[in-house]
């Protein structure tokens, strides 16, 4: 085993089955829907109101803004609703709670956390860190999302979350997000779809445009378009099935951050949003972005996407380029090097490779930076998260899958100035499965999405067996001089 020390901190993070958001629950069959909603119909005033006061009853003190929701619900079924009678605000709740349930967003696991420095530091004591958290919730049927966990480490190491909310609410998403032409089209060109339909519709725009621009252009070309021929209405499908992947979301700013998840929005995540790994990016002269690579997932195929804020309130969500934008595990370097951003990836699902860009949304050129060498690892390794920056040189925390499919966790070193080059790997793993952390949805498991330096400790936050997540510190000078020697 290791000789480095490592100190397991008294603090677990558990999933919460109380923790629901409301989700619409309407049937495929148009029958069905027009069905229900006879049904809604058909009651008296006095039992529409009976029972809209008993559903306000039994979920009101469940969540933040319950009738908001159920009329954002009724809404999604007007077109179905085959009266032109006013409806009161009351029935309109009852049909909206009749297409609505509830789903618990972490009641099968929280896991493969990430960390970085809260962009509010006001009122932390000296030697003191406040931080963000995200989390992998997954619920019923294996739905993915984001959430968040702030807390504080303190300036003699110990570390403190924050209380966690009774309520969790999903973001407003914006209607008429802006995109930049040149990333669009570049799209389109992987997905094979840059045809004389394309230009057409990209020549129109300008280069940043908004979602209406968009749906205007594509409006007047099916038009004026006679007939529409299938390879017309598959471009357009496709140009707004990418408008669709790339979005924008804010939430309040009431909002506690545990209160606040990201919940899969476009089809190609409709299975889930994985392995969140964000990092705070600083440019060279000195702004900040907070970045996160994902998988997005549809159930048949996964897709690397990338989330950029500022504050944890507005998000963007856009889809990657570029030929090495493929399988699982990408993770930013939290600052260029020699002016190119730099990117962890996992192209073959068995190496760690490493590539360069101008561009952080276009990645190609990668190549093989850690091959599997020691048991533990020899099934296939990948990164635990973004590289660190120390004197010594990058920081790499990697996960290694070997023997029994059992996942462990290690660390490389990459040289400062040229990080890919190695100049240290630990041969054995700094932490692996151990005690009650072996059992879990699945066995075996210790996986971290990202981890921090501050002071001269290595803050780790990973997830037990894909069920829960604990935090651990571990010396840097102990750990850098493992890798040196």
């Amino acid at each position: 085993m290791n000789p480095i020390r490592i100190r397991r901190h008294e603090t677990t993070l558990l999933p919460e089955s109380a923790r629901v958001i409301i989700r619409p629950f309407i049937p495929s069959s148009i029958h069905r829907i027009t069905t229900i909603v006879g049904r809604a119909l058909a009651l008296s005033d006095e039992e529409a109101a009976r029972d809209t006061e008993n559903v306000l009853k039994d979920f009101d003190s469940r969540h933040i803004d319950l009738e908001s929701q159920l009329l954002a619900n009724y809404e999604r079924v007007i077109p179905h609703i085959f009266t032109q009678r006013p409806l009161s605000r009351t029935r309109k709740l009852l049909i909206g709670a009749l297409f609505s349930g509830e789903y618990a967003l972490e009641s099968a696991a929280l896991f493969n956390p990430s960390i970085v420095p809260h962009p509010d530091q006001d009122g932390v004591p000296d030697g003191g860190l406040r931080f963000i958290m995200s989390l992998r919730a997954t619920g019923e049927g294996h739905v993915s999302s984001i959430e968040f966990r702030t807390g504080l480490i303190a300036p003699d190491g110990g570390i403190r979350l924050d209380p966690v909310s009774r309520f969790v609410s999903m973001p407003e998403i914006d209607a008429n997000p802006s995109y930049r032409k040149t990333q669009f089209v570049i799209k389109l060109h992987e997905m094979g779809f840059i045809n004389g339909h394309t230009a057409e519709v990209m020549e129109s725009l300008g280069e940043s445009f908004t979602r209406n621009d968009l749906n205007r252009i594509v409006l007047r070309i099916r038009r004026e378009t006679r007939p529409v021929t299938q390879d017309l209405d598959s471009t357009l499908r496709c140009i707004q099935w990418l408008a669709d992947s790339n979005y924008e979301m804010h939430f309040p700013p009431e909002l506690a951050m545990s209160e606040r998840i990201i919940f899969p929005v476009s089809a190609n995540e409709s299975n889930g949003i994985e392995d969140a790994r964000f990092v705070r990016f600083t440019e060279d002269d000195g702004t900040g972005m907070y970045y996160a690579t994902y998988t997005a997932y549809n159930g048949h195929a996964i897709l690397p996407m990338l989330i950029e804020t500022q504050d944890f309130l507005r998000f963007r969500v856009l889809t990657l380029n570029g030929t090495a934008v493929q399988n699982k595990g990408m993770a930013l370097f939290p600052r260029r090097i020699d002016g190119n951003y730099a990117m962890l990836s996992r192209q073959d699902d068995e190496n760690l490779f490493i590539m360069f860009s101008d561009n952080p949304h276009y990645w190609s050129d990668s190549r093989v930076l850690l091959r599997p060498v020691e048991t533990w690892e020899s099934v296939k390794i990948g990164n635990c998260g973004s590289p660190i920056e120390t004197e010594a040189g990058w920081l790499v925390m990697t996960h290694g899958v070997g023997p029994m499919r059992k996942y462990c966790i290690g660390a490389t070193l990459l040289d400062l100035h040229d990080p890919a080059k190695v100049i240290g790997r630990l041969r054995e793993p700094l932490l692996e499965p151990e005690g009650n952390g072996r059992e879990g949805y699945v066995p075996n498991v210790v996986y971290s999405c990202g981890s921090l330096v501050h002071g001269r400790e290595l803050i780790l936050p990973y997830a037990m067996s894909d069920r829960v997540s604990a935090i651990a510190s571990v010396s840097l000078d102990e750990l850098l001089a493992a890798l040196r020697g």
